[in-house]
């Protein structure tokens, strides 16, 4: 079966579902497709960029601007 055939199935059987929780699973699914092709499409730094964001970091943490890994972390799994 090609890709334009499996999609037109797909389709037609999301079209029949029902059920909300299904629905927000594949919504859920087809974002994280979406966000881990934009995250491929990032250029590579020059060196000059690496060193600029190296500086800026060293001075964030002179200037206490951190987050505790832990801390980050326990918030990040609340945006899921």
């Amino acid at each position: 079966m090609d890709i334009q055939t499996r999609k037109i199935n797909f389709v037609q059987e999301f079209l029949k579902l029902q059920q909300e929780d299904v629905i927000s699973q594949l919504e859920k699914i087809l974002r994280k497709g979406q966000n881990s092709k934009k995250v491929r499409a990032f250029e590579p730094m020059t060196a000059d960029e690496l060193n600029k964001r190296i500086d800026h970091s060293l001075d964030d943490s002179k200037n206490g601007k951190l987050i505790e890994a832990h801390k980050l972390l326990s918030e990040v799994k609340k945006w899921g």
